[in-house]
């Protein structure tokens, strides 16, 4: 299987993805607070809400795997355990390298929330 780039949309996007519901493999884990659309490093931060007790989680763009515009759903192919198990979310280091480079480790092939499921 091809290495999917972890930080790129599969399917071409430029629509303001904000508010947006997200869903795991296995339920809801929140809503869209921010989105990127930035080459070779877009991503969505999730408000988890009550799910993980008010925290946030960034998802790499390559963990999307669909979109439904009608239902404003984000659908990523994770389980919510790999989500709640990611390094940790912080409001000051996200947007540096080092943080996605750990995040794309976590979530990338080999790491502990891949999965080849898209």
């Amino acid at each position: 299987m091809a290495t999917v780039d972890m930080w790129t949309f599969k399917t071409a996007t430029n629509i303001d993805l904000s508010g947006f519901k997200v869903e795991a493999t296995d339920g809801d884990i929140g809503k869209v607070d921010e989105a990127t659309n930035e080459i070779g490093g877009s991503f969505i931060v999730v408000d988890t809400g009550p799910w993980i007790f008010g925290k946030k989680v960034m998802l790499p763009a390559g963990v999307i795997r669909d979109l439904d515009l009608d239902t404003e759903t984000v659908f990523v192919n994770r389980t919510k355990d790999q989500i709640k198990n990611a390094p940790e979310f912080d409001e000051k280091e996200y947007r540096d390298e080092g943080y996605r480079d750990e995040l794309g480790r976590y979530y990338g092939p080999g790491g502990a929330g891949y999965s080849d499921r898209s």
